[in-house]
């Protein structure tokens, strides 16, 4: 898990599908399909279930497990932020400005 696949994720349980979550993202319905297809192979319950398409329509949702899954993983990630902000702010200063922002 990481932060394209949470994302990929959450854009399925807004659009409930897999193609219009990648079409949201900017990326392929296969590179989708494999991200969600290796998601649930990896954990113990899938994180989203699909309906095959046809005429009543088709679609996905992320499972409770799924939602679970991405949670805790949004918890991971703002104590791992929390964790470096000192670090990340002293390098930040390290920076060069963004031309836009430096006098000439």
């Amino acid at each position: 898990m990481g932060p394209g696949k949470a994302a990929l994720i959450d854009a399925i349980a807004r659009t409930g599908s897999i193609s219009a979550a990648a079409r949201d993202m900017g990326m392929s319905y296969r590179r989708a399909w494999d991200l969600v297809e290796t998601m649930n192979q990896c954990f113990r319950h899938a994180l989203v279930e699909t309906a095959t398409g046809g005429r009543g329509g088709g679609g996905a949702q992320v499972t409770d497990f799924g939602r679970e899954v991405v949670r805790r993983y949004r918890v991971m990630e703002g104590k791992a932020a929390r964790s470096v902000s000192a670090e990340m702010s002293a390098l930040e200063k390290m920076m060069r400005k963004p031309a836009s922002q430096r006098k000439v």
